[in-house]
């Protein structure tokens, strides 16, 4: 695989494997919100329509009722893996503006394209987003967008994105924005560096778990 593509394809799964580092709590003090970041809410709904992005665009990529219902198998923990990043995309965005780091849209535009052209094609580059790492055809320059700006801050650090250096400073950024999640979505655990369940044994008591497909 070139490099360049195997770098993407590494960061991705490096961000949602070393998100847990960053530091958040639930509380119940914001009603209708998926998290709070920096103050501005992620409500349920902004969530929900998120989920359905990539649900519909699983749907329009099989049209074997089998495949699909594999597909939304896999992604079993969607909403909670999307809100994950709907938060990681304002914390690292806010490390990088710390640091003085800022990505333009034709870097977008240039990355966009050599992976079109390793993948075989955009449609080949979209459906490799969306089955690998659950990201719809409609987000792909948001989320190279998130891409660059790892690796730019990286580099402004003199790390890389798999170095406690480059995963401190998005700490950092959390304290400041002062991350609060909801606990129906699960909570960052510090010490196991890992998503766990929030320990909430009333909503258990109310919602039994849904294991159904969303």
């Amino acid at each position: 695989m070139h490099r360049r593509r195997r770098t993407a394809l590494v960061l991705t799964a490096a961000i949602a494997a070393a998100a847990p580092l960053l530091t958040a709590c639930g509380n119940d003090a914001h009603p209708g919100a998926a998290a709070v970041v920096g103050g501005e809410r992620i409500t349920v709904a902004q969530l929900q329509e998120r989920v359905g992005e990539v649900r519909a665009a699983q749907r329009a990529a099989v049209t074997d009722e089998a495949q699909y219902a594999q597909a939304v198998n896999r992604t079993g923990t969607l909403a909670r893996d999307t809100l994950h990043s709907m938060v990681l995309d304002r914390v690292l965005h806010r490390a990088a503006e710390d640091a003085g780091v800022a990505v333009t849209r034709r870097e977008v535009q240039r990355m966009r394209a050599g992976l079109e052209q390793q993948a075989g094609g955009f449609k080949a580059l979209e459906a490799t987003w969306l089955q690998q790492y659950g990201i719809p055809p409609r987000r792909l320059d948001e989320n190279l967008r998130l891409q660059l700006e790892a690796q730019k801050l990286a580099r402004k650090l003199g790390t890389d994105t798999t170095r406690p250096a480059f995963w401190k400073a998005l700490s950092e950024a959390s304290e400041k924005l002062d991350v609060d999640l909801n606990p129906r979505y699960g909570a960052w655990d510090v010490r196991r560096n890992g998503r766990v369940d929030a320990r909430t044994p009333w909503i258990r008591e109310v919602t039994a778990p849904d294991t159904r497909p969303m």
